[in-house]
């Protein structure tokens, strides 16, 4: 336990110091750009994410897993294949940005579309060689690469929007941030990363692609569900209350999630090696992560009632006068938060034991809960109505997975205990 401690401890200071760079910089940055530049930039991304996703056909995932390094090694040239063929058809969409961004109701978008292939190529190389970083136990590289990317983008930004670029400098930064915190990353992880050049026949390959099927028939369905359904909320609210709209709860996003899935980012990667390993030495796994649960619950219940007496005026305080919304809808946010917060790091236990099938059928279930709960907001002409429908539906079904993990994981210790 020693070892995961110092482990998520490594890069849990990563995430806050990256986090802290974030929070500082927010205070500037809403005084140079508007809710309409945050609006569009949440939208940016929000696509560009369901991008992401799709890149690597959910191999990524995989890198951790195998025994063998040369099929960890063969996985990781699989992802770089398929992202750049993910990216030269995103490039094609480029003649079409106009229409893409009337489907929006955001003429803007159209003018920065030419930046969502350099977005998702450089995205979908970190997650690959994030998740060797992994297997390899090079956190510092990962925390390296954390704190950079959050400090790219902090400064590209604050430059971008002192020069008044306003339009699309924030979508600029966060483009050319990633690249940049890569580099930095590989002064630690370069050598390490000549191992995933070593090479891979075309027939081992496919080898390969075939005995992890598991993750692009299931688990990159699921991942793509997931991340549709989290990013609903601005793909459907955009059109109908606007940029300016979506910018606040964009925001309100940015300062709730943002630091909570960095923490459960640091402690996801670390326990899915760890457990990924005793399970291949056939060593219970319940200990751990019942124990990592309880003690996260324990923490964020009570800071989280806490949180919600002091939100409005925090985030008023913290970004200037005209953003206290901001906080109003982070409260509304607080169920969904909370529950992912304890669940989520924890999540990994489905590819762990094979079970991406139902872990898929379960996302869709979750996603068609999620619309409908937008989709009564939209019905009503609510925003509020809208997030707080969207945040409850969030919460049941994540508490529901909760139960399944926990029984996954008690049918596996009884197995190795007999």
């Amino acid at each position: 336990m020693s070892e995961i401690v110092r482990n998520i401890g490594k890069l849990l200071t990563a995430n806050i110091v990256a986090q802290a760079l974030g929070i500082l910089v927010y205070p500037v940055l809403t005084r140079m750009y508007s809710p309409e530049d945050f609006g569009l930039l949440n939208l940016f991304m929000s696509i560009g994410g369901i991008g992401v996703i799709v890149s690597t056909l959910g191999y990524h995932d995989a890198v951790v897993l195998p025994k063998d390094e040369r099929r960890s090694v063969g996985l990781v040239q699989l992802c770089v294949i398929a992202a750049l063929c993910v990216v030269l058809l995103v490039g094609l969409t480029i003649p079409f940005s106009g229409p893409i961004a009337a489907l929006f109701n955001s003429p803007a978008m159209a003018r920065w579309w030419w930046l969502m292939p350099f977005y998702i190529g450089g995205m979908a190389f970190w997650n690959t060689i994030s998740n060797y970083y992994l297997r390899r136990k090079a956190f510092l590289g990962i925390s390296i690469y954390q704190v950079s990317q959050s400090l790219f983008s902090a400064a590209g930004k604050i430059v971008l929007g002192a020069f008044g670029w306003v339009s699309g400098g924030m979508i600029v930064s966060s483009v050319v941030a990633p690249f940049l915190a890569i580099g930095a990353s590989m002064s630690y992880g370069g050598k390490l990363l000549k191992t995933a050049l070593l090479p891979v026949q075309k027939a081992e390959m496919q080898t390969i692609a075939r005995e992890y099927r598991n993750f692009p028939c299931y688990s990159l369905p699921r991942s793509l569900v997931n991340v549709f359904g989290s990013n609903m909320p601005v793909l459907l609210l955009t059109p109908v209350f606007g940029l300016e709209e979506v910018g606040f709860f964009g925001m309100a996003l940015t300062l709730a999630l943002r630091p909570l899935q960095l923490i459960v980012q640091s402690a996801y990667q670390v326990l899915y090696q760890r457990s990924s390993q005793q399970v291949n030495d056939l060593q219970p796994i319940g200990p751990l992560l019942f124990g990592f649960m309880k003690k996260t619950g324990a923490l964020f219940i009570p800071l989280f009632a806490l949180l919600y007496w002091g939100l409005p005026w925090m985030t008023e305080l913290l970004l200037g006068g005209g953003w206290k919304v901001c906080g109003e809808y982070i409260r509304l946010l607080l169920p969904w938060l909370l529950v992912m917060t304890i669940v989520a790091p924890v999540g990994f236990v489905t590819d762990v034991f094979g079970k991406q099938k139902i872990a898929f059928a379960i996302e869709v279930v979750y996603t068609v809960l999620r619309i409908g709960a937008l989709m009564i907001g939209i019905a009503l002409h609510d925003f509020r109505m809208a997030l707080l429908l969207f945040s409850l539906s969030s919460a049941l079904v994540i508490a529901g997975q909760a139960g399944w993990y926990i029984a996954l994981i008690r049918r596996h210790d009884r197995q190795v205990s007999a």
